[in-house]
């Protein structure tokens, strides 16, 4: 059965526009987000690691090596097991520093320009054999379909059709550090399609071969020395070798490091893939056998290779042989289109930019765009041309070898970048032109060449193109490379910026820029970018760092600009590579080196990534950072507020107690300008700290709803020795209770006064009162008529009693008169305390209602008791209203008296109503209440054994009620006569 190649050609075509319609219905939202970004869609692109070489050589692999082939798959699953020590610190790192290529990654750590573009040239040229296999791979299965096409035809119609599909895909977009959750999409679906053409056509391998799987068990047990070649050399030097290359490709190939870390959406994805796509390549793995020993048993003349579509062939449905022949296009042109769009992105940030490096550009994104087309053109067509140079002869997995091989040189970086600070670039440079040499002498060149034999130190190279001989060209290329890596690094230091770069990649760098920023807000970080990125490409960027930290464009706080800094830095990495990202920051975002305030500009950045890096540090350093822990905490709770200022007035600190005093926000103030805090605390710190005195007692501030007073006091801190120019700490302390209380204090020793002052005043005005009343009563002798001398005897003694009420109040409840409760008359106690309320013109406006019967008596003192009632109606007259009621009753239960006193006024809330009782406690304005009345009458009523409870008014919406319990006691016999 045999398909025409313009079928062939169709159906390919039309599988690869399913994919681009696949992605392009992700990015529309017309497939639901939560599926896309689903981490099972993540695992399954991972599957693009599953190249022709697992889809048609891993069986041609497993028919020459036998069970060695498992080493492919078993390798990447033990790079996934070290994913909490191996790819998740590898995924944090290219995520915070947004690196897109292994290329950016060893840029970065080594600070070199030059390492970045050695690793481009080593991963390009190791992937281009790889690439070449996928196009042999393509022309040689439509070559078996068609019966007779050229393949050179075959190969460059292929790759025609993949290079416009690569950038349809992927250079639409300005650069790889937008996620493309289109492609992802693409290669999850395409790694569903190989997998299921593979475990498909595995099914009808054994039907067609055995009948059933126990048929092939029945096989196998009829010669067993098949199933011993088969586990030959299992767990050997070859194995643990290609084991070992197995394990680099994992993550370092190219196409799988676009897909684990650059199109990586979040930390739950990975962690899933850790353990599901082992369990992808399981499956694939598990199909190979079975497909190999079918195809033994059917005896298919088609090249062991190729095996799936000699089956598919037999079948004689065109059906199962396309969709088979598919599976095998889908496999390639993934492989492809990955690989171009992470080598294009990688060529272009450390091959040709650093040609054009800080030039003009006019139309950044549209050059950036098509360089990266150019560039994907080029890398297919250089595909292509290894196609045509390397020697056929070689099965597929050879060529795969090969590009293994390459990615394993970079393997001692990579431990070096995660768990070496001390290593530095020279070691690493010298260490991959080390082993990059042997790769080229032993790997690359043999598989060029066209001559032979080629010989060096007895060994023919030619005859060394097998998989036992790769895995011996990784010991001995990575050893070498280990080897010069570590002595190089012995004898050369690393520079502050490598340092700066290792700490970085551990995520414990402290290093901050050396001086201020010469911009003071974003719209000058444009317009310093602008003569090398040009105008509109500037603004983007601005826009989208402000957008990644959620600043707006009115920011001018050094801190944060500082960090926006630092953001653009990143994006720009992203798009242009890490080195050049720097040099065009450094160039156009300059600092001021002899700025004062650069070092408390840093403060916050420095505590930011300290915070970040705990659990990090090591040694000293962590030791270290515990203490600067410490140290910060009692800053933290210290019950006084804290404020640190920069010499050029801005915020550096503003404790925990700053937040409950000011009632405003840590980060609504830190870096911003005195003059931004809102009023009044900027005004007051701004002001203090201009101030000669390092004190100010009790300094009174006005708020919206109340006046506080606060006592501050400053120390100039963090200059050098004789430096009258470092930041200025402030503490402030709120002596707003201490004010009132002293307040209250005079108050009360004011009223003090004023009674012994009525005291003397009611003697002295007694004697004129007396003389009065003896005048009035020879009147009311001699004047027939009384009424006029009656009138003035009555006022008189009016005015008498009110003077003897004040004097008995005034001298009431001194502390050195013992005091001895007696039975005293509540009806009594309750007039005097009324004549006295009544004094006040608002009482006046009241009703009095006294109901208390006549005779009822309580063991206490007279005084001290008319006090408790003074205080309680005072209180309700100024709760009530003019026309309100104020009432009074007493009943006797048993040894008890219980007095209520009601009142018609707005009540007391029930939020305050457990703490009227406390002294000092009052809801009048400063000088209206001391907030102790309530509180005496508490104690004077717990003095005689009583109990005080307030209560809302029973039956009533507003009002309150006084219940007073006192001991019971019985007038004497005249008191009972006069009452």
């Amino acid at each position: 059965m045999t398909f025409s190649l313009t079928t062939l050609f169709i159906g390919a075509t039309v599988y690869l526009s399913l994919l681009f319609l696949v992605a392009h219905a992700s990015e529309r939202g017309w497939i639901p987000s939560r599926i896309v970004r689903h981490p099972a869609v993540y695992v399954l692109s991972l599957g693009v690691y599953a190249t022709t070489w697992s889809y048609y050589g891993s069986v041609g692999f497993a028919g020459s090596s036998g069970l060695v082939f498992i080493t492919i798959y078993v390798g990447v699953t033990l790079a996934f097991a070290l994913t909490p020590v191996l790819l998740m610190p590898l995924l944090r790192l290219t995520r915070r520093h947004q690196l897109t290529s292994v290329a950016d990654l060893f840029a970065f750590r080594f600070d070199s320009q030059l390492a970045g573009i050695l690793v481009t040239l080593m991963i390009l040229t190791g992937s281009l054999p790889y690439l070449a296999l996928q196009v042999r791979a393509v022309s040689e299965s439509t070559q078996i379909l068609t019966g007779d096409s050229p393949p050179q035809l075959i190969a460059i119609v292929f790759c025609v059709i993949v290079t416009v599909f690569a950038i349809i895909f992927g250079a639409r977009h300005v650069t790889p550090r937008e996620k493309h959750s289109g492609l992802v999409a693409a290669i999850a679906f395409e790694s569903v399609v190989k997998m299921a053409a593979l475990v498909f056509i595995t099914g009808l391998a054994v039907s067609m071969a055995f009948g059933h799987w126990s048929g092939l068990q029945d096989w196998l047990n009829q010669d067993p020395r098949r199933l011993s070649q088969f586990t030959r050399g299992v767990g050997g030097g070859e194995w643990t070798g290609l084991m070992f290359l197995a394990f680099a490709a994992a993550f370092l190939l190219p196409r799988q490091f676009h897909m684990l870390f650059t199109e990586n959406l979040q930390d739950a994805g990975l962690r899933t893939a850790s353990w599901a796509f082992p369990l992808f390549l399981l499956v694939i793995a598990a199909a190979i056998p079975p497909l190999l020993w079918s195809g033994q048993a059917i005896g298919l003349d088609t090249p062991t290779d190729y095996t799936v579509l000699g089956i598919a062939q037999l079948t004689e449905s065109p059906a199962v042989a396309l969709f088979v022949y598919l599976g095998g296009i889908s496999a390639a042109s993934a492989m492809i289109i990955v690989s171009t769009l992470a080598l294009s992105s990688m060529c272009l940030n450390h091959l040709v930019l650093p040609l054009i490096r800080l030039a003009p550009l006019g139309d950044l994104y549209g050059t950036l765009r098509w360089v990266r087309r150019m560039l994907i053109v080029a890398i297919i067509g250089a595909g292509y041309v290894f196609y045509l140079t390397l020697e056929r002869s070689d099965g597929l997995v050879s060529w795969g070898l090969i590009s293994f091989l390459a990615m394993a040189q970079l393997i001692p970086g990579v431990i070096a970048l995660l768990y070496w600070p001390g290593a530095t670039r020279s070691g690493f440079i010298a260490g991959l032109v080390a082993g990059g040499s042997l790769w080229g002498i032993a790997g690359l060149f043999p598989a060029l060449s066209t001559v032979g034999p080629i010989e060096v130190v007895g060994v023919d190279l030619l005859a060394a193109q097998t998989p036992a001989h790769f895995g011996s060209m990784a010991f001995w290329s990575v050893s070498a490379n280990l080897l010069v890596f570590i002595a190089v690094s012995t004898f050369t230091r690393q520079d502050r910026r490598e340092v700066a770069a290792a700490g970085a990649c551990r995520d414990v760098s402290t290093s901050m820029p050396s001086g201020a920023l010469l911009a003071t807000s974003p719209q000058q970080f444009v317009e310093q970018l602008t003569p090398v990125m040009g105008a509109p490409a500037a603004e983007a960027e601005i826009a989208k760092a402000l957008d990644d930290m959620d600043l707006a464009w009115s920011e001018n706080r050094p801190d944060r600009l500082h960090q926006l800094r630092e953001q653009v830095q990143r994006n720009l990495s992203g798009m242009m590579g890490p080195v050049l990202a720097r040099d065009i920051v450094d160039q156009c975002l300059r600092l001021d080196a002899d700025s004062r305030g650069a070092i408390a500009q840093n403060v916050r950045l420095i505590e930011e990534r300290l915070e970040r890096s705990q659990g990090g540090l090591r040694g000293i350093a962590a030791e270290l950072d515990t203490l600067r822990r410490y140290h910060r905490q009692i800053l933290e709770d210290l019950p006084l507020g804290v404020v640190a200022i920069t010499p050029a007035g801005h915020i550096a600190r503003w404790n925990p107690a700053m937040d409950a005093m000011t009632g405003i926000r840590a980060p609504r103030v830190l870096s911003r300008h005195l003059r931004e805090v809102p009023a009044p605390w900027g005004e007051l710190l701004a002001s203090f700290i201009s101030e000669d005195s390092n004190k100010a007692y009790k300094r009174p501030l006005a708020l919206p709803d109340q006046r506080r007073w606060l006592t501050l006091h400053k120390a100039l801190i963090g200059g050098p020795a004789g430096d009258e120019n470092g930041d200025q700490l402030v503490l402030l302390e709120d002596v707003t209770d201490v004010q009132r209380l002293e307040d209250e204090l005079t108050h009360s020793e004011r009223l003090a006064s004023i009674g012994r002052l009525a005291a003397g005043v009611a003697h002295e005005i007694g004697n004129p009162v007396t003389g009065i009343a003896c005048l009035a009563q020879e009147l009311h002798e001699e004047d027939p008529d009384r009424a006029r001398s009656t009138q003035i005897l009555e006022q008189t003694q009016r005015i008498n009693h009110i003077v003897q009420t004040l004097v008995g109040y005034a001298h009431a409840g001194r502390v050195n008169e013992p005091r001895t409760p007696e039975p005293t008359d509540l009806a009594a106690v309750t007039e005097e305390a009324k004549r006295l309320v009544r004094l006040a013109s608002r009482a006046r406006a009241l009703s009095f209602h006294n109901d208390i019967p006549a005779g009822l008596a309580v063991m206490a003192e007279h005084q001290r008791l008319v006090q408790v009632f003074v205080n309680f109606y005072s209180n309700a007259v100024d709760a009530c209203a003019p026309g309100d009621e104020i009432r009074t009753t007493a009943k006797r239960q048993r040894d008890t008296v219980t007095i209520r006193i009601t009142d018609s006024g707005h009540g007391i809330p029930a939020g305050i109503r457990d703490k009227v009782l406390e002294p000092f406690f009052t809801t009048k304005a400063p000088g209206q209440g001391t907030g102790l009345g309530l509180s005496l009458a508490y104690n004077i009523v717990s003095d005689y054994q009583g109990s005080l409870n307030l209560q809302p008014r029973r039956g009533r919406t507003s009002g309150t009620e006084v219940v007073i319990r006192l001991p019971v006691a019985d007038l004497p016999g005249e008191l009972q006569a006069h009452g």
